[in-house]
């Protein structure tokens, strides 16, 4: 599954600030670790702050905090802001789909989207956030042995 570039930075933004939700993170920080244009992801921080996941501080030393659930917010709540991924987003043409294997190949492309779904409903901000620790002292166990 190919996200788009919004989903992936709201999903990088909102690990950096939940990783440290009392820290405030400017918008060019952000955008300077993920590569990512202080413009796109301003318009992502605004959306992000409607849905009540973000909190804007203004002033010197201000920037964003995070302002929702880790344990709660799935990259499923998060990836639907920016993307539909309802199912039928598979198109094929009219004169394929008309076809038995058209037809099959649809249910198929439909099955693996649910699956996508059901998976990144499954997955909190918190659990990428303890994949991202595991990492971490992995690679620090396996530089200590090196």
């Amino acid at each position: 599954m190919k996200l788009q570039v919004s989903s992936r930075l709201a999903i990088f933004a909102l690990i950096e600030l939940a990783s440290d939700p009392e820290r405030q993170v400017s918008v060019s920080d952000i955008g300077e670790k993920y590569g990512a244009s202080a413009h796109h992801l301003a318009k992502v921080m605004h959306t992000l702050g409607r849905a009540g996941l973000v909190r804007s501080i203004r002033g010197v030393g201000g920037g964003y905090s995070f302002s929702g659930n880790a344990r709660r917010t799935t990259l499923l709540d998060v990836i639907l802001l920016f993307e539909n991924i309802s199912p039928g987003q598979d198109e094929l043409d009219s004169a394929t789909d008309a076809t038995a294997a058209g037809q099959v190949l649809h249910q198929v492309l439909d099955e693996i989207n649910e699956i996508a779904r059901a998976t990144l409903g499954a997955i909190t901000l918190s659990t990428v956030l303890k994949q991202i620790e595991r990492r971490r002292n992995h690679a620090t166990m396996q530089a200590a042995t090196a």
